[in-house]
């Protein structure tokens, strides 16, 4: 079992920055998972946003956050950031973080077993 704790949203003007963390703990942590964010926003399907392999540090981004968002992970502290930059009013939505099982690779449409409860990401002037 992996547990998932999201946290740092929070109210953002447009153009500005946040950093999400996301701290998995958990019996089921090795070396074969890797952890992914999504969002959704009221009346919005779920969007898959980004990812990191824990191991081979493969990410992935959707076209919406390329080049304003970036993945990372502490390995020491099975804690994974999304640094969050030129934040747009679009970006608003509940981030939650989520876990998957594979020895190498990453994608927003991998299985994922393991769901956080997710962080608040409000953008607007």
């Amino acid at each position: 079992d992996v547990q998932l704790q999201a946290s740092g949203g929070g109210l953002m003007q447009p153009g500005g920055s946040l950093r999400l963390s996301c701290a998995a703990s958990g019996p089921g942590l090795d070396y074969k998972f890797g952890i992914g964010w999504f969002r959704q926003a009221p009346g919005k399907e779920r969007e898959g946003v980004s990812c990191i392999h824990r191991t081979d540090g493969s990410t992935a981004y959707a076209d919406s956050v390329k080049g304003r968002f970036t993945i990372s992970s502490d390995s020491a502290k099975n804690t994974v950031y999304l640094r969050m930059d030129s934040l747009k009013p679009e970006d608003t939505a509940r981030y939650i973080c989520a876990a998957y099982e594979s020895g190498y690779g990453c994608d927003v449409s991998f299985d994922y077993d393991y769901w956080g409860q997710g962080t608040l990401v409000t953008v607007s002037s």
